[in-house]
C-alpha cells in the first residue's frame, strides 16, 4: 500500500513540474531587452520570452503590433507606436501584458471593427495600461471582455474633425468586469469613458473636458463612479438603464446640458456630488427608481432637479439647491416627500423661521405651483403670465392648501447648505498629474 501512494506522489510531482516548470523557467529567466528606434517592433515581441521588458528608445515604431504572450512594453512618451490608420495600433492577445509610457497613434477610423489605439481582446486578464499618452486613434483604449483589467493615468486625445457621432471613445468598456479606470485625462471625442453591458467596475478620479458625455454608462450595474471632475461638457455623467452604482464625490462644472442624467437607473446611491452651471439641467431624473440621493450640491442651473417619466421611490436628504432659476421640475400630481427621518434639504429661495434653533425651518418647502404645472402642460399659457387671473390663482393657492397640485414637498427643509463650496477653486481645477 504503501508503495502504491509513494508511486502516486512521485507521479502527481512529477505532473507538477510538466505543468508549473516552464512557467517558473520563463519567469525566472524574463529579461529586459533595449529596443533601437526604427526596430521591427513586431519581431521582437515575437521572439521574446513570457515575462520579457521591451525598452524601446525615443523614435518611431511602426504599429499595427499584436502580443500573444505575456510582457511589457515601455519608454518615454517620445517613443512613438504608430499605426498605418487600417486597425488597431496594439492589439493585446495575452495575459498579464503592460504597456507603460509609451506614445500610441494612428489607428484604422472604421467603428463597424472599433479601430483603437489600444484594444484588449476577450477573456485576456490582468492588462495593465499606464502612462501612455494617446493621440489620433478613433477610440483611445477598448476593453472588450477582459478581466481584472487597469488603465491608469494615461492621456487621451480623442478626434476634433468628424461630427460627434462618427467619433470613437476615449476609453471603452464592453463585459469587462474587475477593470479600474483611474487617474486618466480625456478630452475630446464622443464621450470620455463609454460602457455597455459590464459590471464591478471602478471609475475614479478621472478628469475629463470638451467631450459628449464623461461617463456613459448603459447596462452596467454594482460598479463605482467617484472623485471625477467633468468641465465643459455636455453631460456629465450620463447613467442608464444601470443598476446597483455607487456614485459618489463627482464634480460637474459649466457642463452645458445635464450635470448628472440618471435614466432607468435603479437601487443606486448618489451622494456628496456637486453641479455648477450655468447648467440646463443640474439632476435629470427620467423613469429612475429606487434610488438614494444624499448630500448632493446643485447650483446655477436652469433647473436644479427635472423629476420625470413616472420615477418613484426615490430618497432626497441632505441636498443643497442653490441659486437655480427653477429648484424642481415635477408635472404629475402624486404627492413626493422630499426628506429623510425629519432631515429634509437646502433651498436657497425659501424664506422661513426656525423659532426652536434645531436647523430645521418651520416652514414646510414646495418648489412648485399650480400655475406652474399649467405652464408646464400648455407653453401658450405664458402669454398670461403676468394677467390677474394668474395672479389671483397664485394668491388662491397660497391660502387654500387644497388647490396645490402634487409634486416635491420638503417637510423638514434646512436652514443651511451641506457644504461650503469653493467654485473659483473648483473651476480652476488642473488636470491631476498622469504621468507615472
Amino acid at each position: 500500500m504503501n508503495t502504491i501512494n509513494s508511486h502516486c506522489s512521485k507521479t502527481a510531482f512529477f505532473k507538477w513540474l510538466l505543468i508549473y516548470l516552464p512557467v517558473i523557467f520563463n519567469v525566472v529567466f524574463a529579461v529586459e531587452i533595449k529596443v533601437s528606434a526604427g526596430s521591427d517592433l513586431q519581431q521582437q515581441i515575437d521572439q521574446s520570452s513570457t515575462g520579457d521588458i521591451l525598452v524601446l528608445e525615443d523614435g518611431v515604431y511602426n504599429g499595427n503590433l499584436l502580443i500573444n504572450h505575456s510582457l511589457t512594453l515601455k519608454g518615454s512618451h517620445q517613443a512613438i507606436i504608430l499605426g498605418d490608420k487600417t486597425t488597431h495600433t496594439i492589439k493585446i492577445l495575452a495575459d498579464d501584458v503592460t504597456i507603460n509610457n509609451l506614445n500610441i497613434q494612428g489607428s484604422g477610423l472604421d467603428l463597424s471593427v472599433q479601430d483603437s489605439g489600444i484594444f484588449i481582446n476577450q477573456n485576456t486578464r490582468g492588462a495593465v495600461i499606464k502612462g501612455n499618452h494617446l493621440e489620433d486613434n478613433l477610440i483611445g483604449i477598448y476593453l472588450w471582455g477582459s478581466i481584472d483589467s487597469l488603465v491608469v493615468a494615461n492621456r487621451v486625445i480623442g478626434q476634433k474633425f468628424h461630427r460627434v457621432n462618427d467619433r470613437g471613445n476615449g476609453i471603452q468598456v464592453w463585459n469587462s468586469p474587475g477593470s479600474i479606470v483611474t487617474k486618466n485625462h480625456i478630452s475630446f471625442g464622443r464621450d470620455g469613458i463609454f460602457t455597455t453591458t459590464s459590471r464591478n467596475n471602478e471609475f475614479t478620479y478621472n478628469h475629463f473636458d470638451n467631450l459628449r458625455y464623461s461617463i456613459h454608462y448603459m447596462y452596467t450595474k454594482d460598479s463605482i463612479v467617484s472623485h471625477n471632475y467633468s468641465k465643459q461638457n455636455k453631460i456629465g455623467y450620463a447613467l442608464m438603464f444601470s443598476s446597483g452604482l455607487t456614485v459618489t464625490d463627482n464634480v460637474s462644472i459649466n457642463d452645458t446640458e445635464r450635470g448628472i442624467f440618471s435614466n432607468f437607473m435603479n437601487d443606486s446611491v448618489l451622494t456628496d456630488n456637486i453641479v455648477l452651471g450655468p447648467c440646463k439641467k443640474g439632476l435629470m431624473i427620467y423613469n429612475a427608481n429606487f434610488n438614494t440621493m444624499k448630500n448632493n450640491h446643485f447650483e446655477q442651473c436652469d433647473i436644479g432637479v427635472h423629476y420625470t417619466a413616472g420615477s418613484q421611490d426615490n430618497a432626497f436628504s441632505g441636498n443643497s439647491f442653490i441659486e437655480n432659476h427653477k429648484q424642481v421640475k415635477y408635472v404629475g400630481t402624486k404627492f413626493l416627500e422630499w426628506s429623510i427621518d425629519g432631515k429634509g434639504n437646502f433651498w436657497s429661495d425659501h424664506a422661513a423661521f426656525d423659532l426652536n434653533t434645531d436647523g430645521i425651518a418651520d416652514a414646510v418647502y414646495r418648489p412648485n405651483s399650480i400655475t406652474d404645472q399649467i405652464l408646464w402642460r400648455n407653453s401658450n399659457t405664458k402669454v398670461l403670465l403676468n394677467s390677474p387671473a394668474i395672479q389671483i390663482l397664485k394668491w388662491s393657492q397660497s391660502y387654500f392648501p387644497a388647490l396645490l397640485p402634487g409634486g416635491a414637498q420638503d417637510s423638514y427643509p434646512l436652514l443651511k447648505p451641506a457644504k461650503e463650496i469653493k467654485y473659483q477653486a473648483l473651476l480652476s481645477q488642473p488636470p491631476l498629474n498622469t504621468t507615472l
